[in-house]
């Protein structure tokens, strides 16, 4: 007996609706006999039709198909891929309603999961819309209809890479060679074995990490060296895990950002991981400090610290800073930037932070400050934890407000905590991705 389901079919006629508010990967919201449909481009007060794309138990996804009554914040997205790649998802928006889409989506995400609300707003830390970018991951695919290779972000809600001519926010030093990167691949031996490019820029100098998943014949190898020679990029090659990354050329490379408020230089590798967006980083560490108050006797706890962005600007202030990090890797490099910045009253520990960590000798100490700053899961496990280790501030750097909006419910319900002040960060414009602070003070504190 075959109980398989016949999938619904879907209507193949354009439905009018009112758009209502954009949803969490910036599609615009609307309701069809109750049920809620996400539409690629609409924006919040427009009367829109759509086609419908997809069904699932909860909501319907849709297509736009013509604009009736357009929001006064809608502009010309300035990429000609818009349309296709699923790199940005709101270049149809205006820059500045874009920001305030996101600290609405904060605000209520605290309100809605968390109950709780802040007692004030923080200004949104903002900066460049274009060509802001100076780390991403780029899909490579020889496409065997098309006869040449693509280099870019991946479709729309789909698997393949976008077949686009430049990036605009990527740093020019890439997103103006997407073309010249395909043709140099399309040209290789190899031309159906790199998978992917990792993209990691510093300050002087812009480094490739070519995925190979197998040997490169010499050939291959001295067309990468011409192309590095002629660009200035830093080539390196990935044939297996991380670990087996490796520099082709020049025979020296050394990626680094400089942070110059705190006099640091941070050195790092092209598969660490760093913020993509430096004209943002340095004011978020900067309102980072601000807001704990770090002085000369404070002793301060870095959880989630990778290579030590926040830890040592901190360490410039405080009597003491002990950074965690589970990653040994960035924990090696964070060590590294403390000697080549002579720091020395930092303390460095390669553990997993989703473990319980109660054991460990620096959840023995006590501390007038934390910040944490954990991955889009963020820090379930460790929240319960921070009440015992006495700090009368709180620093928490989100990038998932859904999960920053349950451990605020936690340290506020739970654990004694005000939620003093919240915000936002425009770390990637024209995306969705809601990057955002808040700070947590004891009460009687």
């Amino acid at each position: 007996m075959n109980r398989r389901r016949n999938k619904p079919k879907l209507p193949n006629y354009p439905v009018r609706v009112e758009i209502e508010s954009l949803v969490h990967d910036g599609r615009g919201l609307a309701h069809v006999d109750g049920k809620a449909v996400f539409i690629d481009d609409a924006l919040p007060g427009e009367e829109v039709s759509f086609l419908y794309t997809g069904r699932a138990r909860k909501h319907d996804e849709g297509t736009l198909c013509e604009i009736f009554r357009a929001s006064p914040h809608r502009v010309e997205p300035k990429c000609s891929g818009f349309a296709v790649c699923g790199g940005c998802s709101l270049q149809h928006l205006d820059p500045e309603q874009q920001i305030l889409a996101k600290q609405q989506t904060l605000l209520d995400n605290l309100e809605r999961i968390g109950k709780v609300t802040p007692e004030r707003v923080l200004t949104p830390l903002t900066g460049p819309v274009w060509q802001y970018r100076h780390k991403a991951r780029l899909g490579v695919k020889h496409v065997r209809k098309k006869h040449r290779v693509l280099v870019g972000f991946r479709e729309k809600h789909k698997p393949y890479v976008a077949d686009i001519e430049r990036c605009e926010v990527l740093h020019p030093s890439v997103g103006e060679r997407l073309e010249e990167l395909a043709a140099l691949i399309q040209n290789m031996d190899a031309h159906e074995r790199i998978a992917q490019i990792e993209v990691a820029i510093g300050d002087t100098v812009t480094a490739l990490v070519f995925r190979n998943l197998d040997p490169l014949s010499d050939t291959d190898t001295q067309a990468l060296i011409a192309f590095a020679q002629q660009t200035g990029l830093h080539i390196y090659l990935q044939p297996k895990g991380p670990d087996s990354v490796h520099l082709l050329w020049p025979e020296q490379s050394q990626l680094s950002y400089s942070l110059p408020d705190y006099r640091l230089t941070m050195n790092f590798l092209p598969n660490d991981f760093t913020q993509v967006n430096p004209a943002i980083n340095q004011p978020m560490i900067r309102q980072a400090l601000e807001l704990l108050e770090v002085g000369s006797t404070d002793r301060v706890l870095d959880l989630f610290c990778g290579l030590g962005n926040f830890t040592l600007p901190m360490a410039r202030s405080a009597a003491e800073v002990t950074g965690v990090e589970g990653e040994a890797g960035l924990v090696q490099r964070a060590r590294e930037n403390a000697v080549a910045n002579d720091i020395h009253n930092v303390d460095y520990h390669a553990v997993d932070l989703t473990l319980d960590p109660a054991a460990q000798s620096w959840m023995q100490k006590r501390y007038t400050r934390i910040l944490i700053d954990p991955p889009r899961s963020g820090a379930l496990e460790l929240v319960p934890l921070l009440g015992k280790l006495g700090a009368e501030r709180i620093v928490y750097v989100s990038c998932h407000p859904a999960s920053l909006a349950r451990d605020a419910g936690v340290l506020v319900n739970e654990l004694g905590y005000r939620l003093v002040a919240a915000g936002v960060m425009d770390m990637f414009p024209h995306t969705a991705h809601v990057e955002s602070m808040a700070l947590f003070e004891k009460r009687g504190g």
